[in-house]
């Protein structure tokens, strides 16, 4: 039990500093409380409000304040190392800036969201003439409609 307490302490302990440099590549100061923000939004599962990122930090860092998470999170965004999704009106999701093109399905009813890959923009450039000039540089889709579990309830 020990050592599995050390081995994860020392795997905290090298993405907190995998992520400092991060940090200090992107040209940001490598604080503790982002570095802590950046390792949440990189871990988590699924797609994070801030609200979410704020309680999973606090756990780790008891005395961050929500302002710094919001911060942060800006910041991030603006240097490309993290994505802000929109799913409804009232909640900006955050994950981070994944490696290859993907897409969300969103369930109506219980808000759940499936991530999946497809090489939409290869495909638009290759079958749509208009676009094959136009140099994509990002791709979002987002289709709503009901989950399995939802459509059985119904």
């Amino acid at each position: 039990m020990l050592q599995m307490e050390i081995i994860s302490k020392n795997r905290e302990k090298k993405a907190l500093s995998d992520n400092r440099r991060t940090l200090n590549r992107t040209g940001m100061r490598a604080t503790n409380q982002r570095a802590l923000v950046l390792e949440i939004i990189r871990q988590g599962e699924g797609h994070l409000d801030a609200d979410e990122v704020y309680r999973r930090a606090r756990k780790k860092q008891p005395q961050l304040s929500l302002s710094t998470v919001y911060r942060a999170l800006r910041l991030f965004k603006k240097k490309g190392l993290i994505e802000e999704t929109h799913f409804d009106e009232d909640h900006h999701h955050y994950e981070a800036k994944p490696v290859a093109e993907h897409h969300h399905l969103v369930c109506l009813k219980c808000g759940k969201i499936v991530e999946f890959r497809y090489p939409l923009s290869r495909y638009v450039k290759k079958n749509v003439p208009e676009a094959r000039d136009f140099l994509i540089t990002n791709t979002e889709v987002r289709m709503t409609g009901y989950c399995p579990q939802c459509q059985n309830q119904k």
